[in-house]
């Protein structure tokens, strides 16, 4: 007998697609991390130990990242601490599998009509390996602290406030992903003064981009509740607020 094909129920499909666009921006963001780009030019110069800046300088990771703060929000409030820790860990082995991918890619041979020589894909994504290895310990710390921040704000402020939780949460935590990961990824080709100069960049970057998509948040906020119904939203809302399993993974 042909047993009937299963249906992902509304939840559930809303999961994969968080999911799905959540380790997409991840794996584009630790690609694109090592390359540099000239936001402006500064009217003046800041200097920063010693070392004078006279233009604001970012990584290209920058641009995918934020989509990673508006579906880490909407996860915590929707499926809480259970959910979103599972799609970190698989963000972190989608990080070793993209490692894994790009070591194999720059150790095959490179074939003579190759458009791409073998020293500028090696220079290029060579660099993108100790990005991803400073990214693994920065992303497990950042996300664990962005989860803790977001239930500790929403537990302090009894479910209110939305905006308080999702910039909070991620001012804490991306403050300390920022500054291990370029470390990490670039101590020995970088000065400290340089290191600490986009570190600061950049976050500062994160922070204004984490207050202005708010709206934006609230607005997914809304389209997630029509699409899972008032009832079944509030639903998965108090469940992820006390950090309960959803009845059918309760009698898995």
């Amino acid at each position: 007998m042909i047993r009937e094909a299963y249906v992902l129920s509304r939840p559930q499909k809303l999961y994969v697609i968080c999911a799905a666009i959540f380790l997409t921006a991840l794996v584009v963001a630790e690609a694109t991390a090592s390359k540099f780009f000239t936001v402006m030019d500064l009217p003046f110069a800041i200097s920063i130990f010693g070392q004078d800046f006279t233009s604001i300088t970012m990584t290209a990771g920058v641009i995918a990242f934020p989509i990673t703060f508006i579906v880490t929000d909407l996860l915590n409030e929707y499926y809480g601490k259970r959910g979103i820790r599972f799609v970190t860990f698989i963000g972190m082995a989608m990080i070793c599998f993209e490692f894994l991918l790009l070591w194999v890619a720059m150790e095959v041979p490179v074939a003579p009509s190759s458009p791409v020589s073998q020293e500028a894909f090696v220079e290029v994504f060579g660099n993108s390996t100790r990005v991803i290895i400073g990214s693994l310990t920065a992303y497990l710390i950042g996300q664990l602290v962005d989860i803790f921040l977001f239930h500790w704000l929403r537990n302090l402020t009894n479910g209110k406030y939305l905006w308080l939780r999702a910039t909070g949460s991620t001012f804490g935590s991306q403050f300390i992903d920022t500054f291990i990961v370029l470390t990490v990824a670039f101590v020995g080709q970088l000065t400290a003064q340089e290191i600490i100069a986009i570190s600061l960049f950049n976050y500062i970057y994160k922070f204004i981009i984490a207050t202005g998509i708010t709206p934006i948040i609230y607005l997914a906020h809304w389209m997630m509740d029509d699409y899972l119904g008032h009832d079944t939203a509030e639903e998965m809302r108090e469940r992820a607020e006390k950090d309960k399993p959803a009845p059918s993974e309760q009698s898995a």
